[in-house]
């Protein structure tokens, strides 16, 4: 195959990639090292709904003008070096969601952008106990 991507550890077509993302229990966002929306996972159950008009927009003004400060703050304590990780989580419609933030580096640790990582934790909060065997019941 031509259009393997070459990935540190291992090698996945461009449609395995869309596909691994599409498929993991969150939702992503990826904002480049120059505050720029340039991916988000499409998901039918998003928490939180993209457009595809989001894409090339700053990240900034994809958010409520009362945050905006806060998108901020995060973004600069990145670019710094001086924090690597933001969360917050919220109640919504029931749901207990999980929101976290995570510098991108490379591997010099210079930023290369935010991603951020959003799911619904309700239902993992009620586990208890142990469940080591497949049960599909």
């Amino acid at each position: 195959m031509d259009n393997l991507l070459n990935l540190k550890t291992g090698k996945l077509t461009p449609e395995q990639v869309d596909l691994i993302l599409r498929t993991l229990p969150v939702d992503v966002s990826f904002v480049d090292e120059n505050d720029t929306v340039i991916y988000y996972s499409e998901k039918k159950d998003r928490i939180f709904t993209r457009v595809p008009g989001v894409i090339g927009r700053k990240v900034q003004n994809c958010h409520p003008a009362k945050s905006v400060d806060i998108v901020e703050k995060i973004l600069q304590a990145f670019k710094s070096g001086e924090k690597d990780t933001a969360e917050f989580w919220i109640q919504l419609e029931g749901r207990f969601i999980h929101i976290r933030y995570f510098a991108v580096r490379d591997d010099q640790r210079k930023y290369r952008g935010c991603l951020e990582v959003s799911q619904d934790v309700t239902e993992i909060r009620q586990l208890e106990g142990q469940k080591r065997l497949l049960d599909w019941d």
